[in-house]
């Protein structure tokens, strides 16, 4: 990976780029093989790894200084999530894994000191680990106001059942961070008032983990869990009541830009991989660098990731500023790079061959990974939909669209 500094950029965006680059290249991508989670060598190499992370001063961009992170802020962490997504294995060593530091955000804006205290600051030490619990088998992922879980106010409990599924890192956690219908016994409370996420600690009785489910036939920790009259402490509540579904949107806004970011990086590594096999493969009496299929191919994929790239840095500018409306350009960047990120991997596939599917290249990860991301974080469905909405609101109002903005 060559990362060289982006002219008329915040010099610290570029000092963080090089920088990630630096350890990404030099400590992560030559020891893969090893880094895998069943291979024996991996705590000792990720344990020092992190260690160089921590003396660069590259730990927990999510996190602020004062919890031990970078503290630096949004535009700049999406910055570095392209440079970190050349390895599947870097966002772990760089402090930054997922389901946690987005539980870890939540907490930092909703948790009470107590909170923080118990849940927040174990985690970040890495002491604990968590999970999400959102999204159910019986209520479209779609729609966030069909969630059926339901938690009834018992004195100073609040009592919860439901079923949930792909709880992302569910079996091994020691909380699940969960969403439920809070509103009251007669109904009322309008929508969006009636979701609240409240903390449960796993070994919570009543909380059951019925199974992980497999994703594209491989064993995952994205698990089904079922809420049994779990009862836990009012103040488990994050934020007011009814405030969930702000606080889900926050979490996921956010996390729509970072998983576009993540995606540019490794169509980053897929394109480079493909022009190295089209450099280096012989076929039918010359490389495949000179086939014209391979060219367009080239020419596609660089069009697809300067498009996609530029899509997202412009939406994290736009968030980053807070002038303006960004949901048209995220749910844009939801649409289009994730879509852009599979063509770009099924070339680089197509020019490897059988290659291309084995397990000797990250290839075939990242494509299950690009499907996957079309669906996650909201369908591109109802994504075309908001898009569409929030247009024809502003041609209605009798202004048009500024593309500028």
């Amino acid at each position: 990976m060559q990362v060289a500094p982006i002219p008329d950029l915040d010099p610290e965006i570029n000092d963080v780029r090089t920088g990630t680059a630096n350890i990404v290249n030099r400590y992560i991508i030559p020891n893969e093989d090893r880094l895998h989670w069943d291979h024996p060598d991996r705590p000792r190499l990720a344990h020092e790894i992190q260690d160089v992370v921590k003396k660069a001063g590259l730990w927990a961009p999510h996190l602020p200084k004062e919890y031990g992170g970078m503290g630096i802020g949004f535009l700049k962490h999406a910055y570095m999530n392209e440079i970190l997504a050349w390895s599947p294995f870097s966002n772990t060593l760089f402090g930054v894994v997922a389901p946690d530091s987005g539980n870890q955000t939540i907490l930092l804006k909703y948790g009470t000191d107590e909170q923080k205290k118990k849940w927040l600051e174990p985690s970040i030490r890495g002491e604990i680990r968590s999970c999400f619990s959102m999204t159910e088998p019986d209520a479209a992922g779609s729609n966030p106001y069909a969630i059926q879980t339901r938690a009834i106010r018992d004195g100073d409990d609040w009592v919860i059942n439901g079923r949930k599924w792909f709880t992302s890192g569910a079996d091994g956690a020691a909380f699940a961070i969960v969403m439920c219908r809070t509103e009251e016994a007669d109904g009322t409370g309008g929508t969006r008032e009636k979701m609240t996420q409240i903390i449960v600690p796993t070994d919570t009785p009543g909380f059951k983990l019925v199974r992980r489910i497999p994703v594209w036939g491989l064993n995952s920790n994205h698990c089904e869990i079922v809420y049994d009259n779990v009862r836990v402490p009012v103040t488990n509540q994050l934020g007011r009541t009814g405030t969930g579904h702000q606080a889900a949107q926050d979490r996921l806004g956010a996390g729509r830009v970072f998983h576009c970011m993540n995606s540019v990086g490794q169509m980053w590594r897929a394109f480079d991989l493909m022009v190295r096999r089209a450099m280096d493969r012989e076929v039918h009496g010359g490389k495949l660098e000179g086939k014209q299929f391979i060219q367009g191919f080239i020419a596609d994929s660089y069009i697809d990731i300067q498009a996609a790239r530029l899509m997202t840095i412009h939406a994290a500018q736009v968030i980053d500023r807070g002038t303006s409306d960004p949901r048209t350009d995220i749910s844009a960047i939801k649409i289009f790079v994730p879509a852009a990120f599979e063509r770009v991997v099924d070339r680089a596939i197509q020019v490897h061959g059988a290659m291309g599917v084995s397990g000797y290249t990250p290839l075939s990860g990242m494509y299950t990974g690009a499907r996957t991301l079309r669906i996650a974080d909201g369908p591109d469905e109802v994504h075309r939909i908001l898009i569409s909405k929030i247009v024809l609101g502003k041609y209605h109002e009798g202004a048009s669209w500024d593309f500028g903005v």
